[in-house]
């Protein structure tokens, strides 16, 4: 599940994009001349020496790139280098404690005034209401940037504490000292300059997609096949896509889902292509055949009415927002290396070409055969979610949610269980009561996420989403999995040495904690698998969840692509190259395995409607998470993820570097796939 997840970086995100009337001239900023450039950075050289010639030119050069005409004259633009240019290392050591204090007081309550606002849209409280999504909307942060660079803060500390590009990161930072990388971390804080309005109008892009998103749910009970049957409980209520999808997961265990499952995935071809009937979305009121398309209403056919490509309107809408901010971002000029460069750390191609590679893989081919012998039938394209290879197959899903219905009534009976729920991961009674306390429960209008602090005095938030009957077992599984990005952040805030070293290097990161928490959930509810084939069955369980997360994000980068290509398109171009994108991505690389061509399903995520290109993030995530694991065998958990997650936000491959000394690679899941398959046939 996505972690609301607001490191320097993310928050920064909120600077880097948006959309809105007041563009600036393209030539308002880096007004400072060449001559005058230079002319400074030898004044500065002159009076704090030679070697710190390198970091003078950087820092002038650097600010001097976002200098506007309301900065000042050039003149005032020497003057202010000149008297706030650092030389001293432990005045330049003060004046970074001091900027990060204040950091922290910034990003923290406004971090904390968003929550707030906020919950009204995330929580379950009640139908939103339109003073709700105004508030939702408002974007605390907006005008921070303008502020900063306003007051000059934003020049002080680009002049002190100048920007690294990835690559300098990546090549200098084996040398670095712990410092030496919270100094760069600092030089993160701006490298842009967005205006207010602009970042204002994404937020509201954003929230308008977010709402729009946890309140897609289909009433399954409802949904007739051509026998004018219903298959579902009468008050089953699915959210797209998270609930279909793990719907389709559950029906594996029993052995006798698979007209449920064909049925849920028609409903999900419904979705993606708009033709829906508007009158089913979240609406009890009707009966829907997902196969011929025929609405009902107290057993009498109804004219039915499709939606209007609203989702690919909420995704152009997103879309133009982010671009908006293309030209105030000279160091990352697209939404694509904003959210990859920045954002992940790891280029777009370099991600792209990982992800080719494990899709690639004739290994598939052998683990698609293995599953269809073992449901006794040829594939279909939602076996992309194939669950046979986890313990809990053999386990019915009715006894499972009776067991967390039974334990868990409440968000606040979750929340009294998480300091017994960490000491079986291994972390001992004080340390797991501390980390549990820094976490606040609160039931989830959506499926669920994890929103963390910005600072030290305040706690990170698990969304879980409980019926009226309590937890359900599928609610239980994505609570843990956002129970290990709580974890995360806890650490990752409190334990790291420098605050503008916190977090992780990328969401993937945090993503691959919560996937080690999320496999050993039934460990939690005390269920213990003791099949001796348990360490095969669970790599080719990543594997294949891998592949299908690796196609879905290969859809979401294309069409982003395609979008920038073709700004101007309307929704319905959108929808109809989504479609045509997400059947190629099928028929190259999914075909091959299932038999079967031209499927879209590639397209349903809910992500790429409001999480705009974060799906990279969790196929990296299984990834960092698969080689993890590896290190964790033999060892406590616990201790290794204290181990692990106290170093910060390093780029992703000096993390691996420290952590597991290897970089990011799918060749141990390879391995572990073929010598799977080798003991399973």
């Amino acid at each position: 599940m996505k972690t609301i997840f607001l490191t320097i970086g993310m928050l920064l995100a909120v600077f880097l994009a948006g959309c809105g009337p007041d563009r600036l001239k393209k030539d308002d900023m880096g007004i400072i001349p060449e001559d005058a450039i230079v002319m400074v950075v030898g004044q500065l050289v002159e009076k704090h020496g030679e070697a710190l010639r390198p970091l003078i030119e950087r820092g002038v050069k650097q600010s001097a790139a976002l200098w506007k005409h309301d900065d000042g004259t050039v003149d005032e633009f020497k003057a202010f280098c000149l008297e706030n240019y650092i030389g001293d290392e432990q005045a330049r050591l003060a004046l970074f404690e001091k900027l990060s204090a204040n950091f922290e007081v910034l990003f923290g309550y406004l971090n904390q005034v968003n929550i707030e606002l906020n919950k009204p849209i995330h929580l379950e409280r009640g139908p939103i209401t339109p003073v709700d999504v105004m508030f939702g909307s408002y974007a605390p942060f907006a005008h921070l940037s303008d502020d900063l660079f306003g007051n000059k803060v934003a020049f002080v500390t680009i002049l002190n504490f100048p920007f690294y590009t990835l690559d300098e990161k990546e090549t200098l930072g084996a040398n670095w000292t712990r410092r030496d990388w919270a100094y760069a971390r600092m030089g993160d804080m701006f490298t842009s300059r967005v205006p207010s309005a602009v970042n204002q109008q994404m937020t509201q892009a954003g929230t308008l997609a977010e709402k729009y998103i946890s309140e897609y749910n289909i009433i399954m009970g409802q949904l007739l096949n051509d026998a004018g049957q219903t298959l579902f409980p009468e008050n089953l209520r699915l959210i797209s896509h998270w609930g279909l999808r793990d719907e389709i997961r559950s029906l594996y265990a029993g052995g006798n889902g698979l007209e449920k499952q064909q049925m849920i995935y028609q409903v999900m071809r419904r979705i993606i292509a708009q033709d829906i009937p508007q009158q089913v979305i979240n609406n009890p009121d009707y009966q829907w055949n997902p196969f011929s398309n025929e609405v009902f209403r107290d057993g009498n056919p109804v004219e039915a009415v499709p939606e209007p490509d609203t989702r690919y309107y909420h995704l152009l809408n997103n879309f133009r927002a982010a671009r908006a901010a293309d030209p105030y971002s000279p160091n990352y000029p697209t939404a694509i290396e904003r959210a990859f460069d920045a954002g992940l750390e790891m280029s777009q191609a370099e991600v792209e070409s990982l992800f080719v590679n494990l899709v690639s893989s004739p290994l598939l081919k052998e683990v698609g055969a293995l599953i269809s012998q073992r449901l006794g039938r040829p594939l279909q394209p939602f076996d992309i979610w194939y669950d046979g290879f986890k313990a809990r197959s053999a386990i019915s899903e009715e006894k499972l949610d009776a067991i967390t219905r039974s334990r868990f009534p409440t968000p606040e009976a979750f929340s009294r269980e998480m300091p017994t729920m960490l000491r079986k991961f291994g972390w001992e009674t004080g340390r797991a009561q501390w980390l549990s306390s820094k976490i606040t429960v609160e039931g989830s209008r959506g499926a669920g996420h994890a929103w963390g602090a910005q600072m030290r005095q305040k706690n990170s938030y698990l969304r879980t989403r409980i019926a009226q009957e309590g937890m359900d077992y599928k609610g239980f599984n994505i609570a843990i999995h956002e129970l290990g990005h709580n974890v995360e952040q806890t650490i990752t805030l409190h334990d790291v040495d420098y605050y503008l070293m916190r977090g992780v290097p990328n969401t993937a990161f945090t993503e691959a904690l919560a996937f080690i928490f999320q496999v050993r959930d039934l460990k939690l509810l005390g269920i213990v698998d003791e099949n001796p084939d348990q360490a095969h069955l669970r790599a080719l369980d990543v594997f294949w969840g891998t592949y299908e997360i690796m196609g879905v994000s290969l859809v979401d980068m294309a069409v982003w692509k395609w979008m920038y290509e073709n700004p101007d398109a309307t929704p319905t171009q959108l929808r109809e190259q989504t479609l045509a994108i997400a059947t190629d991505v099928w028929n190259n690389y999914f075909a091959p395995v299932f038999g079967v061509n031209d499927s879209p399903i590639l397209a349903v995520y809910s992500h790429m409607i409001s999480y705009p290109l974060y799906l990279s993030a969790y196929p990296l995530g299984h990834l960092i998470e698969f080689q993890i694991e590896g290190k964790l065998t033999g060892m406590n958990l616990a201790g290794e993820t204290d181990r692990m997650f106290k170093v910060g936000k390093l780029t992703p491959q000096h993390w691996m570097n420290h952590a597991l000394g290897v970089p990011v690679s799918n060749q141990p899941m390879f391995d572990a796939a073929a010598k799977a398959l080798q003991q399973l046939k």
